[in-house]
């Protein structure tokens, strides 16, 4: 195996880790309540289902036929007693609505102060994604150093490589910056 295609390998595996710790963050921020309805809300809440835990996304399908109203309809009817419970559980601080079929869950509008505080938590999750990204870029920057060293790869593909992985950094970071951007605006939003 050639050093190029050593180093192209260290390079792919830090892009998908990058990738990885990206789409983490994104998930991150839609956890964050914006005061408009989202199934990414409640998707992962944990429900005791039968003495088990299982994520809410596997017993329930959900929809949302208005800005401010999420519908959660169990593909069990058995389960929409637990799934209450584990809403009501939840750090979610809202009342589910139950008809015997499907439950409903309706947002308030957030206030100017709450909206404010969810920007701080967002750009603390945002930092906390490009802190994750610099760190991947470091430790494959010290494994390459490492193989320079031991007399695997010259300097100049030292060189070569730590460009293209600063390269990707680069746009790693500018891709949180972006996602970071979109939830400010869409929490701002009244």
């Amino acid at each position: 195996m050639s050093d190029d295609s050593i180093i192209d390998l260290i390079v792919e595996e830090a892009k998908e880790k990058m990738a990885k710790a990206l789409s983490h963050t994104e998930e991150t921020f839609g956890e964050i309540r914006t005061g408009r309805a989202s199934p990414q809300l409640v998707s992962k809440i944990k429900v005791d289902y039968f003495g088990s835990e299982v994520p809410m996304q596997q017993l329930a399908g959900f929809s949302v036929p208005e800005s401010r109203l999420l519908v959660i309809t169990p593909y069990d009817k058995g389960s929409l007693g637990a799934i209450e419970k584990a809403i009501e559980k939840s750090q979610l601080g809202m009342t589910p609505s139950n008809d015997g079929n499907v439950i409903r869950l309706n947002f308030p509008q957030l206030t100017e102060e709450r909206r404010k505080e969810l920007v701080k938590v967002v750009k603390q999750r945002a930092e906390d994604g490009r802190v994750a990204i610099r760190n991947l870029r470091r430790s494959v920057r010290a494994h390459l150093e490492g193989m320079e060293k031991g007399g695997e790869i010259s300097s100049d593909e030292l060189d070569r490589a730590e460009k293209v992985l600063e390269k990707l950094t680069h746009d790693f970071i500018q891709d949180v910056d972006r996602a970071l951007g979109n939830k400010e605006k869409e929490l701002l939003e009244v």
